[in-house]
């Protein structure tokens, strides 16, 4: 007798597992199979929070959301989780624990087993418990240091990717128009330049872990009226075209960014979410973006309920969707029952949905998510027994490891910008000396971080937690920078309560001091619970609360005072911008931010920053920025006057630097030419230092108002003493266009000052050149960067 052989069925042919196919045709033939409540969930997140005991998330029931059941989403799929490691202090282990299992039931739950893409905050850093807290993006200006940002963001990406996070919601790309804005500390400066190199720079670096960047907030959002978050845009489209759209513009075509978030903001009535100009006229036809766009957080229902342009939220979804809008965030609202409704009544086209859901999946299949061999296990937990229970893993995911800590402090050092100095500093860390450290900020362990750091905008409202990072105060870093000092420390106001109660104890201790260090500045928080943040919108520039009467005070006990600010934004700082022995200016510096400060005292650190926004010397004179035209800066016609205390770019250093031996080969080239020039820095003095030459363009006469100057390009040389090079440099045309006055890009002829300068307001030299030829019209294949080349100097 002979046996048979069960012949085993072979599993379906699923075209969209195949990845012999290409990414389009996969997703092609999975969109032919999906029914309409299949493509549409795939259009929206849920807002979720991991479980410290591992299980399955749970939504997160925000006041602005209504609660969602899950059994009830899951068969038709997701698109997106929200913030699972961002909602609640949860042990990094623990959380990918549940952030697997959650991915198994969502994969497990639909018919096409299509997880779910994972999205957190990494504004300054992997907003997560336990993970390091990097310098906000102010910071990340300060340095001028695009390679630097751009390892930062790797090692950010690297941590979340590891974890089992897809999308990071950075960087911001908004360029600062008024400082009063309470996100200012989000942004990366007030030149469209600056902000693009390092904006581009970051997405490099999240993007080489595998991270889906997101850049944000697509457009206009920094200009609102008076700086009051979400306020109405009033700008013109020469002002958008020309110094709010080149970051944007610069990280599409240059960083390989794969998803955008739109702005909550109207301009000039139009919200951006509703923009279909903006979101696919110019960021996909014209630029070629195609990736996907990202609503803000509940962005499209405010479509209906803020701006009241759809009447209902059928409506909302259906302009968003129709503008370019591909996913609702953070949860379904608009995108789930509306949309559906609106479709199948016929206000909506079923086309626009299978567009969007066709970036989706296209954005899924090449992260690897439709591949066969996909697993819900992130990378960190491949050698673990994730069955023996979140016990044994608490505690096995360290996000916060030293190269993040050593990585940090080298960011935070380079942005500490030294604004004065009389020579007090540097503090020589061995000499016995009393030092008085007074300010709210003196013993704040927070004082370094940010609205969006985890520690702030999740951890304040878990005080019972313990915070997950070492924090270091600055009475604690100053103690272990100067060891033979006696430090004495005052609080003498708080942040922005107006108590002057401790004004008597701290002005006596710093009687008796011999150098005063005023810790002073922001409070970082969330919409009204801090002095800087989202939602935290300042009246002028004034130092919050009692701070300024404090900082007078102590001016005038006649011991040296240096001004040291950890903050958000710039302050007016009155009387102390010429009075005080020295001023430290740090933006956020971060969780090794007070010792970087420390070391920059002492001297063992170099300062190196340069200010990415001006600092005021009058506190009401805002929206005021160095890029503006000629009745945009101090005037007679005028009685405000805008001019700073301290200019975009500006920083001192502990040594002397000369710039010499100007050559520009050709002062006449034509408007599609390029310009070519070589300088001489040398370090004169006895210390090794860091220069950052500035290049900036003045366009004297032009065919509508131009800034009176505007950066071009920029480079660090970090010099020894003694230690001189020669930097050539090709400049081309094309950096000298703007928007005429038919809406184009253009080139004009005619004469040109490219100043190299220390700072906006401290020119060096300047090589005037004249444009030939006709005016010369250009777009977005022009060229944007000013090349420049550093070599040893072998004329002397």
């Amino acid at each position: 007798m002979t046996g048979t052989v069960a012949i085993q069925p072979q599993a379906p042919y699923r075209a969209w597992r195949d990845p012999a196919l290409s990414a389009e045709a996969r997703v092609d033939a999975l969109i032919h199979e999906m029914t309409l409540e299949e493509k549409v969930a795939q259009l929206f997140g849920v807002w979720v929070g991991a479980s410290d005991e591992g299980a399955e998330v749970a939504p997160h029931q925000h006041d602005m959301e209504a609660p969602v059941d899950l059994d009830d989403l899951l068969p038709d799929g997701l698109g997106q989780l929200t913030r699972p490691f961002g909602t609640v202090p949860v042990d990094p282990a623990v959380g990918a624990l549940s952030l697997m299992r959650t991915q198994a039931r969502i994969t497990a739950a639909n018919r096409f087993g299509i997880p779910a893409v994972a999205h957190e905050e990494c504004l300054a850093g992997f907003a997560a418990w336990g993970a390091t807290a990097y310098p906000v993006p102010l910071s990340w200006g300060a340095t001028f240091d695009p390679a630097l940002v751009r390892e930062m963001a790797a090692a950010i990406g690297r941590d979340m990717r590891a974890v089992g996070v897809h999308q990071g919601l950075a960087p911001v790309l908004d360029v600062v128009r008024d400082a009063r804005w309470g996100r200012v500390e989000e942004t990366i400066g007030e030149d469209p330049y600056l902000v693009g190199t390092i904006a581009t720079a970051y997405v490099q670096g999240l993007e080489s872990a595998g991270v889906v960047a997101t850049l944000k907030h697509f457009a206009g959002y920094s200009a609102s009226r008076a700086g009051r978050n979400l306020a109405p845009v009033g700008m013109g489209a020469r002002e958008l075209a020309d110094v709010i759209l080149p970051p944007f513009e610069m990280a599409v075509r240059e960083s390989g960014v794969r998803s955008v978030m739109h702005a909550y903001t109207d301009t000039d009535g139009v919200p951006s979410a509703a923009d279909d100009r903006l979101l696919t006229g110019l960021l996909r036809d014209t630029w070629g973006f195609t990736g996907t766009v990202v609503a803000d957080y509940f962005g499209i229902a405010f479509l209906k309920t803020l701006h009241g342009v759809a009447g209902t939220f059928g409506e909302a979804a259906g302009a968003a969707l129709a503008a370019g809008v591909d996913v609702e965030l953070p949860t379904v609202k608009t995108f789930g029952a509306p949309l559906l409704a609106a479709v199948r009544q016929g206000h909506v086209p079923e086309e626009l949905v299978d567009r969007a859901v066709r970036r989706v999946l296209l954005q899924k299949t090449r992260l690897g998510l439709l591949d066969p061999d996909w697993s819900p296990v992130p990378p960190a937990l491949r050698d673990a027994d994730t069955t023996a229970g979140p016990d044994a893993l608490r505690g096995t995911i360290d996000l916060d490891p030293a190269a993040n800590r050593e990585l940090a402090g080298r960011i935070a050092e380079q942005a500490v910008v030294l604004l004065r100095n009389d020579g007090t500093l540097p503090l020589d860390p061995l000499t016995p000396r009393r030092i008085a450290l007074i300010g709210p900020n003196s013993e704040a362990p927070t004082a370094a971080l940010g609205c969006y750091s985890f520690p702030v905008h999740v951890g304040a409202q878990h005080p019972d937690i313990p915070v997950g990072i070492a924090l270091p105060t600055l009475r604690e870093a100053l103690v272990a920078e100067f060891p033979d000092a006696e430090v004495l420390v005052a609080r003498g106001t708080g942040i922005d309560d107006g108590g002057t109660e401790g004004f008597a104890e701290a002005l006596g201790i710093a009687r008796g001091a011999d150098v005063v260090v005023a810790a002073l500045g922001d409070r970082a928080g969330l919409f009204g619970r801090g002095t800087s943040g989202e939602g935290c919108d300042a009246e002028s520039l004034v130092l919050p609360g009692a701070q300024g009467r404090l900082l007078d005070a102590l001016l005038d006990t006649g011991t040296p005072v240096v001004t040291t600010l950890l903050a958000g934004r710039p302050y007016a700082l009155g009387r102390a911008a010429d009075e005080s022995a020295a001023v430290v200016q740090s933006f956020f510096p971060g969780e090794a931010g007070t010792a970087a400060i420390a070391s920059v005292l002492s001297g063992r650190t170099g300062p190196s920053g340069r200010l990415p926004v001006s600092v005021p010397r009058h506190p009401g004179a805002q929206p005021s920025t160095y890029l503006a035209s000629r009745l945009g800066h101090g005037s007679e016609v005028s009685s405000i006057d805008p001019t700073p205390a301290f200019g975009f770019g500006h920083g001192l250093t502990y040594t002397a630097f000369a710039w010499s031996d100007l050559v520009v080969e050709d002062t006449e080239v034509r408007t599609d030419g390029e310009v070519r020039l070589a300088l001489t820095v040398a370090n004169t003095g006895d210390r090794a230092g860091t220069e950052l030459v500035q290049l900036y363009l003045h366009d004297p006469v032009a065919s509508v108002v131009q800034p009176v100057q505007r950066l071009i390009g920029y480079v660090r040389l970090d010099l020894a003493p003694g230690r001189r090079v020669r930097i050539r440099s090709v400049v081309p045309a094309d950096l000298a266009s703007f928007t005429g006055r038919a809406g184009k890009r253009v080139v004009e002829p005619g004469e040109l000052e490219l100043r190299l300068s220390a700072s906006s307001t401290e020119p060096r030299l300047t090589a005037r050149v004249t444009l030939t030829g006709p005016v010369r019209q250009v777009d977005h294949h022009r060229r944007l960067h000013a090349g420049f080349e550093v070599l040893p100097d072998t004329c002397r």
